[in-house]
């Protein structure tokens, strides 16, 4: 076998880029394999037993079948954070990490704080393990999402109480929070001609997409939901799509909140809504 990272790029020239290919090779050897790094980037001539060989086979074969890495492996790293995933829940979005970000900075205490659409646990996990002495809910309608999201709980050592929630039907009102945020499904189903199928092909549906006419549903419901949900003054955090920060900002504004803020993300898109109650 030709060294074992010009082996893994080879493999995967035709389906990724080069810049993919190598990040990829250096996951799967310092990740899965447990390679030393430094006898990568020093070019040993490196000998993978046999169990090694079947793993590398395995994985290679997965990503040409463009199945996303953090589901091979079973974890993506989020906010310093390695969290457990697989194709039942969205993969964590760096995006999503400047959204805790600004959460974190604007906020501390003893606050209680409601995730909607949890997914992988990341976004209530991360408050949770940042602001301890604050009371973290986090809902989802997905079961499996909801075991993945306990599961990131308890390895994590996060205080967060998951629930099931399906947010479009009418419940009791048993609490109220001083923050709720939220990344809902948000791509709307014209946009799935430019999507990569490693999200398509592997990645929910259920928590990516909403319909042409309807963009905003979850966002109409949630903003509605704050109303009641939040305390005086409480605040409301979105994650959105990056073609619709006046629609949204519009929408917060006409369902009573204040100080609505769309701030951008790192590429310069509009991405996170604020707003008070």
């Amino acid at each position: 076998m030709k060294h074992i990272t010009a082996y893994i790029q080879d493999s995967l020239k035709h389906i990724y880029d080069p810049g993919e290919t190598k990040s990829l090779s250096m996951i799967i050897c310092r990740d899965m394999l447990d390679i030393n790094p430094l006898d990568i980037y020093l070019s040993k001539d490196i000998k993978l037993s046999e169990k090694q060989q079947i793993l590398l086979t395995g994985v290679i074969e997965r990503l040409q079948n463009k199945e996303p890495i953090q589901y091979i492996r079973g974890s993506a790293d989020f906010y310093g954070l390695s969290f457990q995933v697989a194709p039942g829940v969205l993969i964590p979005r760096p995006e999503t990490e400047e959204l805790v970000e600004r959460i974190l900075k604007e906020n501390t205490g003893k606050i209680s704080v409601l995730d909607i659409g949890t997914g992988s646990g990341c976004i209530a996990v991360s408050i949770s393990r940042h602001l301890s002495d604050a009371y973290v809910e986090a809902w989802d309608i997905s079961d499996e999402a909801l075991k993945i999201a306990m599961s990131n709980g308890r390895q994590l050592h996060a205080n967060v109480h998951f629930v099931k929630k399906d947010i479009m039907e009418s419940f009791p009102v048993e609490r109220k929070f001083h923050l709720i945020v939220s990344n809902p499904p948000y791509v709307t189903e014209k946009e799935k001609e430019d999507m990569e199928a490693n999200v398509l092909n592997w990645e929910p549906g259920l928590a990516l997409f909403v319909p042409n006419d309807d963009p905003l549903r979850f966002y109409k419901r949630i903003a509605l939901l704050g109303q009641e949900l939040l305390n005086p003054e409480g605040k409301l955090y979105f994650e959105i799509n990056r073609a619709y920060g006046n629609e949204v900002m519009t929408l917060l504004q006409m369902t009573g909140y204040h100080e609505v803020k769309i701030w951008k993300d790192l590429y310069g898109n509009d991405r996170i809504a604020v707003a008070i109650k």
